[in-house]
């Protein structure tokens, strides 16, 4: 795959090309002819521009495509799946674009038999292009290289792979502990160091270009300790550049990996939902999020000015909660409690949690919480993307940290996206049971699936429709 500017260059041109191509195409006399002799198409007018109203019309069209593209001229290497489905979704997006230009009657829109036909042709067309373009070599030779903090594991892991490796990423502090004692055998000119003959290529810093420069498809991952902020950094990486990552078994109690894997690298499992799933997970959760925020928006303004009659206070407050690969995003909830709840207890799991009385929680709150109505805020985060409708229950990033050195397997949650429900909620686990919630977790993302997603749904619908006929009793 090329980089920098050519593939930049190159990807915008094909998508220029094949737009005016498809433009001129569906134009032409004789597309039109047969257009003009199917059903219900053959009554749209059928006007082909020609001349300068042609050239013009095709310009804008070419126009508004390539701009919709820009996102894809980045040169990445994303896995083939991901490349049809995000090119696409822009196809879908300029067809929109030029779909309005047309009902505002613009003086150089693209006539609707000709958008009719444009719009299938490049839904095609457009994918298979930026799949080319990425296409691998034919060798079967792996690109890999190694990320780590630990020199030694470097080293250890370099003998122990049974693929090619191009070099590695290792901070310079990593150098500090060993230097006296077995210093690395040469210095390079960039002040970096080679180990078991390889180069190293920079610090962690430089994962996402080093992964686009060298064209890399495995990262064997040598962490001493597997912390959110670096190692599962390097997975997230590898994640968004649809990289594979191997790591050491002795670390394969903190990842997610094939059942089948033998060995001392095993692979991790960066990405466990099927493509077509995920493409209908993230569909249900935007309907579902959308739909939600509309139909409740008058138990919304009852929430707001019953919160507002209770105490005076704000009516929302923001926490942050633990995403996916350990990182970290905004969560929005009702306030239950009263102003400033935790400035001298500090984060901690409510009693409520445990089957007690949380004396810290107001009089509205305790009955937003009955009713689960003091999630509703939590929709936002699902429309945006943070969260998902269903998935293991976010943690607060305290939290996470103390039941991290407890629950050994805790880190595997994070390799699926946070949700409103998931199979711990239904069956009514807290974080006050991080042992039994885990069990729940893994089960999920082992037989995750949409089908198994509208189930635990239904199931959750149907628990809160209970709580609230309780809770008004």
């Amino acid at each position: 795959m090329n980089g920098g500017w050519r593939y930049r260059v190159g990807s915008a041109f094909g998508v220029a090309a094949l737009t005016a191509l498809a433009v001129t195409v569906a134009n032409s006399p004789t597309i039109q002819g047969i257009l003009g002799a199917l059903p219900l198409i053959g009554r749209l007018s059928a006007n082909p521009p020609a001349g300068a109203e042609g050239l013009l019309e095709t310009a804008t069209t070419v126009a508004v495509v390539t701009a919709v593209f820009v996102p894809l001229y980045k040169p990445r290497p994303r896995r083939i799946l991901d490349v049809v489905v995000f090119a696409q979704k822009r196809v879908l997006v300029a067809m929109l674009a030029l779909a309005a230009i047309g009902y505002f009657d613009y003086t150089y829109r693209l006539p609707r038999t000709t958008l009719l036909v444009v719009s299938p042709v490049l839904f095609v067309a457009l994918p298979a292009w930026f799949v080319w373009i990425r296409r691998r070599p034919s060798s079967d030779v792996k690109r890999a290289i190694l990320i780590g903090d630990d020199a030694e594991e470097i080293e250890r892991l370099a003998s122990d792979a049974d693929i090619p490796i191009r070099g590695y990423l290792c901070p310079t502090s990593a150098f500090d502990r060993v230097a006296s004692a077995s210093p690395p055998s040469a210095v390079v000119a960039d002040s970096g160091f080679t180990l078991h003959g390889m180069e190293r290529l920079g610090g962690l810093s430089r994962i996402e270009d080093v992964l686009v420069e060298y064209d890399i498809d495995t990262v064997v991952l040598a962490f001493e300790h597997t912390d959110r902020a670096e190692f599962f950094g390097a997975l997230n990486a590898c994640y968004e550049h649809g990289v594979n990552a191997k790591v050491h078994r002795n670390h394969a109690d903190q990842v997610l990996t094939s059942d089948s894997d033998v060995g001392t690298l095993v692979d991790v499992d960066i990405e466990p939902w099927d493509i077509q799933d995920y493409v209908l997970k993230r569909g249900f959760d935007l309907a579902f999020s959308t739909v939600g925020l509309v139909a409740l928006s008058p138990i919304i303004l009852a929430i707001v000015v019953a919160i507002k009659l209770d105490d005076g206070g704000s009516v929302l407050y923001k926490q942050e909660r633990t995403a996916v690969f350990g990182e970290t995003f905004d969560v929005y909830k009702f306030r239950s409690m009263i102003e400033n709840a935790e400035e001298e207890t500090g984060a901690k799991i409510s009693d409520e949690d445990e089957g007690g009385v949380d004396p810290r929680v107001t009089r509205v709150g305790r009955i937003l919480r009955e009713t689960h109505l003091d999630e509703i805020p939590q929709l936002w985060a699902v429309l945006k993307g943070d969260m998902s409708v269903v998935g293991p229950r976010p943690e607060r990033p305290e939290l996470d940290s103390d039941i991290q050195t407890g629950v050994i397997d805790w880190r595997k949650r994070w390799f699926v996206k946070p949700g409103l429900t998931g199979l711990a909620q239904v069956n009514d686990v807290t974080g006050t049971e991080p042992a039994e919630k885990i069990r729940y977790d893994l089960q999920y993302v082992k037989q995750q699936s949409f089908s198994f997603d509208m189930k635990l749904v239904i199931r959750q619908v149907w628990k809160v429709v209970v709580d609230a006929i309780e809770a008004f009793r």
